[in-house]
């Protein structure tokens, strides 16, 4: 069995110095580019027990796992936009059309305060499947997002323009949307469902983007509080201050704040956020405008036990850590060690479901964000939008390892904590031309990414444990191995949309892509540490580099008849490649080899034969807008080449953990939605999804052997979705429901064990008082969330198993809770 790398190693320190130089840099460079151009012109994962802690799970990495006790051996199968028109006076347009699903502000109304853009994408718009662990979706490590077929680290997703990255926990290139803009300053967003728009600036997309706007300043002074309270001792604070138009120039901004608090549903510990943004908007005269924006949040949490489907099924729904029951913990940690279930589970747990139980599990994370965006029509027909941009997260990813011991103390756990250390600097600079019937674009992105991941190791005590969410102090701490990155990626794209008749245009473009990465292993303890009982942590380093210059997309769209729009979409589209901590399986650096078959001489054969992941996207559809119906229809396909695993490999006597290409995947898929309005303010939709996503590998490797997998179903993604939404507004009053059925899903690449399918539904009702002495709006909230209280499992988290119920990565959906909420504008 795996000897499970912490079960939960979470966030780092920051340092103040960096991202000052960060943000003066990125002042410095935008403020003088605009200026410049004004004046210029006038998984199949394969180890038999999955990777236990939070530092060695990779988000969204798919997989199955096959390992000895004393050797662990990771292995994981790491299972459009038209460009947007850059105007300096016309918001952002947030509205369907193509291949493009929107999302406005007002449909983000419908729901509870604070709710995450992402869950309620999922519950309003066809092909997206979202499932947590909490009411509100914010979780960063339960929370699973697909969006036909690819999973949260696979679409290209940005914020006004700024890359933004995966949008999955451990997140090592980007930062999650959740962490990055509050919910209520995000104007729209816009889901790009079919081959990802050319001009996003990503270098994971394998099919699909995510285009988030934030709100601009108001032009009339005044400001927002929101207070909602709800189960749990839920408690979230929401205040914003816009300026309003402060000088002749138009000089406006806004500053806001958000905190969200709340008791986990199950288990010892809450959960909490603090957010601000800040956001400055200074015209240039009639030739454009510059902004600026900061963004921080801080997230501290407790989080909720990763579970088998047999834990769920025989333990229940509120099996979570065993906090603050320590000398339980112990206990099952000697188990852990030893073999054997304590008393009264025999036939009910096996040892591994033993050892996947700790003591607890935190996370802790900082980010900070900055960017300034120059838009400036420097010609009358040539518009620029220039965007320097600065990130930096760190924190503490925390928990107990019960198959580590403490020396001192003998206790066979130890608090094993990853500080992660994001650092990214980066560019993009984007032209729009109009020429006759020709809008060309095109532009470029460059950003470099420096990622360092030093995993301690605390020592629990006799009588008590380490503090989970402080007193991380290096000095204090035992540092297991340490890892470091630095990733320069580059990124240019080209586009034509000629209009050929009134409401017809085709679009042809390319882009090419270059990402190398340095780094891994810069150091490693492990033999030194043998009081600990560590064990092999696969060390290895080296550089990669995924390059294609020419990545093709062609689009099509005829509006006809007032009322009717078909459209194509075609593009092929690659992956860099991932990396992240050394024990971590699904990345061509991590999870490989064994101890007695070094990582390094695994990685150094692996890598004269790796390429990127590549896919070949293709989408037909039609949309039909009245006064009365709404309704489109897509189906879609998709070729997938070059799919990259962490699997066991090797002969029988020798399996070891490598990272190889294991073939290919196609997928067929088809959305149908349709929206009613019977009478005046009652909207009713209906959605129906259907994907068929199947692997083709007939051999692929296994323990020394192989598998055939041919035919098999995508795990975790379901092949059906029903959703359904009721709106109606009457007066001042508003309500919403929605349902939606979402169908099994495959734990396992050779499909024997399924995740049950689901409905859940969710219900909010609103009235607003309007004008009370001079508060504007007062406005009161009441929202259920699983109405039904169904007890289903939401989020997936980490490896898949080949085959069987092996991996604890469920994490059960909250059960109903009720939210209220009252809000006012000044």
């Amino acid at each position: 069995m795996e000897r499970r790398t912490s079960r939960l190693s979470r966030r780092n320190d920051y340092r103040q110095g960096s991202i000052l130089a960060g943000s003066a840099f990125v002042w410095l460079f935008c403020t003088c580019a605009p200026a410049l151009a004004a004046t210029a012109s006038g998984t199949v994962h394969a180890h038999k027990h999955a990777v236990k802690s939070r530092a060695t799970r990779r988000a969204a990495t798919q997989g199955a796992s096959q390992a000895s006790r004393r050797t662990p051996s990771h292995a994981d199968i790491v299972s459009h936009s038209s460009p947007e028109d850059v105007t300096v006076r016309v918001a952002h347009r947030v509205g369907s059309h193509g291949a493009v699903q929107a999302v406005t502000r007002k449909t983000m109304d419908n729901f509870v305060a604070g709710t995450s853009p992402i869950q309620i994408l999922a519950l309003t718009t066809p092909g997206v499947n979202f499932g947590s662990d909490d009411a509100f979706g914010l979780d960063s490590v339960a929370n699973t997002l697909y969006i036909r077929g690819f999973n949260q680290t696979q679409i290209g997703v940005s914020l006004d323009g700024i890359p933004m990255g995966g949008q999955g926990f451990h997140n090592w290139n980007g930062l999650g949307v959740d962490q990055m803009e509050i919910q209520e300053n995000i104007s729209g967003m816009t889901m790009s469902q079919g081959a990802g728009a050319l001009d996003t600036p990503s270098a994971q997309t394998l099919g699909g983007a995510l285009t988030f706007s934030s709100s601009d300043p108001l032009d009339k002074a005044g400001g927002r509080v929101s207070q909602t309270f709800g189960s749990y001792k839920a408690f979230r604070t929401f205040a914003r201050a816009d300026s309003g138009v402060l000088n002749e120039t138009g000089t406006k901004f806004y500053a806001s704040y958000a905190r969200t608090a709340q008791d986990l549903w199950k288990g010892y510990g809450d959960q909490q956020e603090h957010q601000a943004n800040f956001k400055l908007v200074q015209p240039v005269g009639d030739r454009g405008k510059i902004t600026a924006v900061f963004d921080y949040s801080d997230f501290i949490q407790y989080n909720y036990l990763g579970l088998t489907k047999n834990m769920w099924e025989k333990m229940g729904r509120n099996a979570t850590y065993l906090k603050p029951s320590y000398a339980l913990s112990k206990q099952y940690a000697g188990y852990a060690q030893n073999g054997g279930v304590p008393p009264g589970l025999e036939g009910v747990l096996t040892n591994d479901e033993i050892g996947d139980y700790a003591y607890d599990g935190t996370q802790s994370q900082r980010n900070y964000l900055s960017a300034i965006t120059g838009e400036f029509k420097i010609f009358p027909n040539v518009t620029s939008k220039t965007i320097a941009y600065a990130h930096v997260t760190n924190g503490d990813y925390s928990g107990s390892n019960p198959f580590l011991v403490s020396p001192t103390s003998q206790v066979p756990m130890v608090n094993e904590t990853g500080h992660p250390d994001v650092r990214r600097l980066g560019f993009t600079q984007n032209f729009n031309i109009t020429a006759g019937k020709n809008d060309i674009n095109t532009g470029i992105w460059y950003e470099n990414d420096t990622f360092n991941y030093p995993m301690r190791m605390y020592e629990d005590g006799v009588n008590e444990a380490h503090n989970s969410k402080s007193a991380f102090k290096a000095s204090e701490a035992t540092t297991w191995y340490s890892d470091s990155f630095n990733t320069n990626t580059f990124q240019f794209y080209l586009q034509d949309t000629y209009h050929i008749i009134r409401g017809m245009t085709v679009s042809a473009g390319f882009k090419s892509l270059l990402q190398t990465t340095h780094g891994g292993t810069s150091y490693d303890a492990t033999e030194a540490l043998a009081a600990w009982n560590t064990y092999y942590s696969h060390p290895a380093s080296g550089s990669l580099t995924a390059a294609n210059a020419f990545l093709p997309h062609f689009n099509f769209d005829y509006h006809f008849l007032h009322n009717h729009e078909i459209y194509f979409d075609i593009a092929e589209n690659m992956r860099a490649y991932d990396y992240g901590q050394q024990s971590s399986a699904g990345t061509a650096w991590g999870a490989l080899g064994t101890s007695s078959n070094a990582a390094q001489s695994v990685f150094n054969a692996s890598k004269k034969s790796l390429r990127p992941e590549r896919t070949w996207n293709y989408i037909v559809g039609y949309r039909f807008n009245s006064e009365y119906i709404s309704a489109s229809a897509d189906f879609y396909h998709t070729d997938y080449y070059n799919r990259l695993a962490a699997i066991t490999s090797g002969s029988t006597s020798n399996v070891y953990g490598a990272f190889v290409n294991v073939g290919r995947e196609t997928m067929n898929g088809a959305d149908a939605m349709a929206v009613v309005r019977p009478i005046r303010n009652m909207e009713i939709t209906n959605s129906f999804s259907w994907n068929d996503a199947e692997y083709q590998d007939t051999h692929l490797p296994y323990d020394g052997g192989s598998l055939n997998i041919k035919g098999k179903h995508q795990v975790y993604y379901p092949k059906f979705m029903y959703k359904a939404n009721l709106a109606y507004h009457w007066g001042r009053a508003s309500f919403n429901f929605n349902a939606t059925y979402t169908s099994a899903r495959p734990m396992t690449y050779m499909n024997d064990v399924h995740i049950p399918a689901y409905w859940t539904s969710n219900l909010n009702a609103s009235y607003n008082f309007g004008k009370v002495g001079f508060a504007q709006n007062i406005k009161a909230d009441f929202g259920i969330t699983n109405l039904f209280n169904r007890n289903y499992i939401g989020g997936v988290y980490g490896a898949a198993s080949v085959m069987g119920d092996d991996n604890a990565n469920l994490y059960v959906a909250a059960p109903r809770e009720f939210f209220g909420t009252i809000s006012a504008q000044f």
